[in-house]
């Protein structure tokens, strides 16, 4: 699907979403990286959203994970309540709970109406990270009685997070870096995903499931849901349906950590879904540096002409701003302004 605009002058121009093979290049063929990341690099550049086909993850398994999505949302909300996110901790949250007011495309001033299980690439118990009481390491909590939900999202969050790191060379290709410059910053990566149900409601005036807003760390992953509601803001100002691909394919798209390393030069395009006709389904993996890596704007990417916009920030500093600016303490962050669905003091 695409959007026919009109250029100045009247040139019909054509807005669409990327689409990147990844098998010859995970195949090993020859110039296939090199091919590839100039795929990439136009996608960043202009879109900021492409698809992935033929990227290695069981298709068999997301779809598996998608059914088990659907069971632990339709638990009893007291249930739910149990894996409630707190400062540290990950977990559930409920409707109502977030309003993404960093978003710089839309004053956002309802809370959105999905419910969320927040996970994170959960560190053992002796990790320096979790042993420092760290956000965004773990535990993570899980839900009693639902045999073999535990072991399939995990899966399905190893396979993803793996995706991102066999994708890593192309950034850097992309970014006139060699194909390994990327990889020392992913020794520890500081991971994390959002599982998401949007429930058929009515939505007030600017409600949505999720309100229009950036990402917040290097690269999302997200398989698409069989129901349609994702849509991408374009460069020009055009909202574009993205559930137009078979659902075989993986939807990747830069958040703003990249766009701060890069400086500007790769898009965190805003995004937003709609409130679904049907119940809705999805499973995004941010794929994060290591914590303490600094989005320093690389030097391929300033100029006399264009030089550094952005401080330097730490990935760890950056989501804990995104997450205290967006959610309430009862959700994890540091907002005080809502009040989330079911969370009232016990």
């Amino acid at each position: 699907m695409s959007v026919q605009l009109e250029a100045e002058g009247g040139e019909a121009i054509k807005e669409e979403i990327p689409v990147l093979d990844l098998g010859p290049f995970f195949a090993g063929e020859a110039g296939a990286a090199e091919k590839l990341a100039a795929e990439l690099r136009y996608a960043q550049e202009e879109i900021g959203f492409y698809f992935v086909t033929n990227h290695g993850v069981p298709m068999d398994l997301i779809r598996r994970g998608y059914a088990e999505l659907e069971r632990v949302f339709a638990l009893p909300d007291e249930e739910k309540l149990k894996l409630r996110a707190t400062g540290t901790r990950p977990g559930y949250v409920p409707p109502n709970s977030v309003v993404y007011v960093t978003s710089p495309v839309n004053k956002n001033t309802k809370a959105d109406l999905n419910e969320v299980l927040r996970y994170v690439n959960e560190r053992p118990d002796d990790h320096p990270g979790r042993i420092a009481g760290r956000r965004f390491h773990g535990p993570n909590p899980w839900p009693e009685n639902l045999p073999g939900f535990k072991e399939t999202i995990k899966e399905c969050h190893h396979a993803l997070a793996a995706l991102g790191r066999r994708m890593l060379p192309l950034y850097g290709l992309a970014l006139d870096k060699p194909a390994d410059f990327f990889e020392p910053f992913f020794d520890d990566p500081l991971w994390t995903t959002r599982n998401s149900h949007y429930p058929v409601v009515e939505a007030e005036e600017n409600q949505f499931g999720i309100s229009p807003h950036q990402d917040h760390g290097f690269m999302t992953l997200l398989p698409l849901s069989d129901v349609p509601g994702l849509e991408i803001r374009t460069r020009a100002g055009n909202w574009i349906n993205a559930d137009h691909m078979g659902e075989d394919a993986i939807i990747v798209n830069t958040g703003e950590f990249l766009n701060r390393w890069t400086n500007g030069r790769f898009l965190a395009s805003p995004h937003r879904v709609n409130p679904p006709k049907k119940d809705r389904y999805s499973m995004a993996l941010f794929f994060n540096p290591s914590p303490d890596t600094i989005a320093e704007p690389l030097d391929t990417c300033v100029s006399e002409d264009n030089p550094a916009k952005f401080e330097p920030i730490s990935i760890y500093d950056y989501m804990c701003w995104y997450v205290d600016r967006n959610y309430p303490p009862e959700a994890g962050g540091q907002r005080t302004d809502i009040e989330p669905k079911g969370m009232a003091a016990e």
